[in-house]
């Protein structure tokens, strides 16, 4: 039986310079709007700011520990990581999506509190604090746009500034409504509650992708079916098994599969031409090939054993 493995592989280091240049203007920006946001929702006696404060400092921890999966990404292969760091972007997204939902039980349960006893908010504060956010979220959301269409940690980050821009501005129409009535100060626990559930939709498929990822699942964009397909039509090959796919980080998929060829593998060449085609069609970015001739019947260590 001889072994081969494919060497012609691409490494698509997707966290860059930009990226970590993104999330530190955007972790400044964030710690200073929590602190003004917190500050003059004490003042203005709102629930709907401390709550947006709370959520905004969940984010700001959230964009920290993003970023720091991107640095912890660049980081090399080892002896012991032989794969480097690239896992702690999926351990990342995970804690984000976790962190979020707590806070949002937290600010969900203050809101229901003051439903029995609105207090008088002082509105045009509340405006004008959110206003703030509207444009503190817009800018860190426009940060991460670019990313975010091919990276599932920086995509958090990109959904949470623009879910913060959006209900930043629901706070500034509640405030205005409040103001010009003099009344209906229900609106800011109200408001509060729709903020919860904005962030609770926008975080749960996060949290279902980013923990399938977590448990070595098949990424949602790869389709495991046509690469098996694939690779059982490939000339000489009469079987192939033991085929694993996971997410190596938030943007790399791995794939190791057994391949039986009775008469062996043609050449070196087979190998770098199925390794393109896995990467390019398939956006396998690491494979290991193992070549088998079917004199022996291999049987994978994980198949359950009766």
């Amino acid at each position: 039986m001889t072994h081969q493995h494919s060497h012609d592989h691409s490494h698509h280091h997707s966290p860059t310079h930009q990226s970590g240049r993104a999330f530190a203007i955007a972790i400044v920006l964030n710690t200073g709007f929590v602190i003004i946001e917190f500050i003059y929702g004490l003042l203005a006696n709102s629930t709907a700011l401390i709550a947006d404060a709370g959520h905004n400092l969940s984010d700001v921890l959230g964009l920290v520990l993003a970023g720091g999966a991107v640095l912890l990404a660049r980081k090399q292969p080892s002896k012991r990581y032989t794969y480097g760091l690239r896992s702690t972007s999926i351990l990342a997204a995970l804690a984000n999506a976790m962190l979020l939902l707590v806070a949002c039980g937290a600010i969900a349960w203050e809101a229901i509190e003051r439903f029995n006893q609105p207090p008088v908010v002082e509105s045009l504060t509340v405006s004008g604090i959110a206003g703030i956010g509207i444009l503190v979220n817009s800018i860190s959301a426009w940060l991460f746009l670019k990313g975010s269409q091919h990276d599932m940690n920086i995509r958090g980050a990109y959904l949470h500034m623009a879910a913060d821009a959006a209900v930043s501005l629901a706070v500034v129409i509640v405030g205005l409504v409040m103001f010009y009535t003099n009344d209906y100060y229900w609106l800011d626990p109200a408001i509060t509650l729709l903020i919860v559930l904005v962030i609770v939709i926008g975080t749960w498929s996060l949290l279902r992708e980013s923990m399938r990822l977590a448990l070595s699942a098949v990424p949602e964009n790869i389709d495991g079916a046509a690469i098996e397909d694939y690779l059982c039509q490939l000339d000489g090959v009469t079987d192939c098994h033991d085929l694993h796919i996971w997410g190596l980080s938030t943007t790399e998929t791995a794939l190791t599969v057994h391949l039986v060829m009775p008469n062996g593998c043609p050449n070196d060449a087979f190998i770098d031409k199925v390794t393109h085609t896995l990467d390019h069609d398939f956006s396998i970015h690491h494979c290991t090939l193992q070549i088998e001739q079917g004199d022996t019947n291999h049987v994978c260590s994980l198949t359950p054993k009766h």
